[in-house]
């Protein structure tokens, strides 16, 4: 009798421990969330979706609203920081300093073109209590949610207005070396497979500065689809530019309408990347879960998860992929340039058709 008590008691116990962790917190506005202190975001949630990604697209503000998550966290320096004073001369990492020291982050040359997305943001971010840092990395989360395919994005709530700006010279360019950007990410604790990772965010972008000629040409022929085209794309042959010509950090795309870093295309052929890389082509769980992965690290880069709250489920959850990996129109596996030593290239079909070609979509 004594041990079935002692058993009925745990179970007991358990259960109340159980609706204690799925206990969520009604806010004001009716959403519901699992803590109370992250109530404050689903008026910015609001916001952002109406009036900055058009009532929940996956746009060219969704796409440069992720570009600057990365901006913004990878300036943090721990070399450096060994000489910072009071002024945090090395960086606060992911700390809203692009936009609270927008001048003069927003003229270092890695960060051209992301002045538009921030004057886009600082009023939203004037009409809630939100800091720089949090804002910056929320709306990346949302706008990538109103992508089919994405995964739904790690949030954590609760970093502190930047102390000073990002030093220059810490945003990778297309035109470094891999060594040096592999580098540059293993400064901050990034090894070469989350580096790999963290470049799906290709797959819904675009570049409008590379190539002037032709602002808002994506890197692969789904832009608006968070898929593993990207991952296949660029392993095709280079056989043209879209625009005006070759430009500093561009080689030769193997589709009209689309542009290629000279980075991603190396990364996807260097012997420290290429299997990584290749990992991805008709992967779509593998790319999600290591993308989200990566994210979720690079979010907090100068800050402990420790000290901070977990919104995560503040962000919508995205919508399925559409459509399944395949080789665009007009290409077949001869096209493919295999750099992974280990692994074949997974054997996909072309598309029917004449030779794909992407339109492209100018920045708003």
């Amino acid at each position: 009798m004594k041990s079935f008590a002692a058993a009925f008691l745990t179970l007991a116990a358990a259960r109340v421990a159980s609706a204690a962790v799925t206990k969520r917190v009604t806010c004001a506005t009716g959403q519901t969330t699992a803590n109370a202190a992250c109530c404050v975001l689903f008026p910015v949630l609001d916001d952002i979706q109406e009036n900055l990604f058009d009532g929940g697209e996956c746009g060219e503000e969704v796409h440069e609203s992720l570009r600057l998550t990365f901006h913004d966290a990878i300036g943090f320096s721990p070399t450096k920081a060994i000489f910072t004073d009071i002024f945090n001369a090395g960086g606060g990492g992911a700390d809203g300093s692009v936009i609270t020291f927008d001048d003069p982050e927003t003229s270092f040359p890695a960060n051209l073109g992301i002045d538009d997305i921030i004057d886009a943001q600082k009023p939203i971010i004037a009409r809630h209590n939100i800091t720089p840092g949090d804002f910056v990395q929320f709306a990346g989360a949302v706008g990538v949610s109103n992508c089919p395919g994405a995964p739904r994005l790690e949030f954590l709530l609760g970093r502190p207005v930047a102390k000073a700006a990002s030093p220059i010279g810490l945003v990778p360019e297309p035109f470094d070396t891999i060594t040096d950007v592999l580098a540059r990410f293993a400064e901050v604790n990034f090894s070469p497979p989350e580096v790999v990772a963290l470049l799906a965010s290709h797959t819904i972008a675009a570049a409008d500065h590379v190539d002037e000629s032709i602002p808002g040409t994506p890197f692969d022929s789904t832009p608006g689809i968070f898929d593993t085209q990207l991952f296949i794309e660029m392993q095709l042959r280079g056989v043209l530019f879209p625009g005006d010509g070759s430009n500093p950090g561009q080689v030769e795309s193997p589709l009209e309408g689309i542009i290629r870093l000279n980075t991603d295309a190396t990364l996807a052929r260097d012997d420290r990347t290429s299997c990584t890389w290749q990992s991805f082509v008709n992967n779509q769980a593998k790319m999600q879960t290591e993308f989200r992965a990566a994210m979720a690290k690079m979010a907090i880069i100068g800050h402990s998860r420790a000290n901070m709250i977990d919104c995560s489920d503040v962000i919508p959850v995205p919508k399925p992929v559409v459509g399944k990996a395949h080789l665009p129109a007009g290409k077949s596996m001869h096209d493919i340039e295999q750099a992974c030593a280990t692994a074949a290239f997974p054997t996909l079909t072309a598309d029917p058709g004449p030779q794909t070609s992407v339109p492209a979509v100018p920045p708003s």
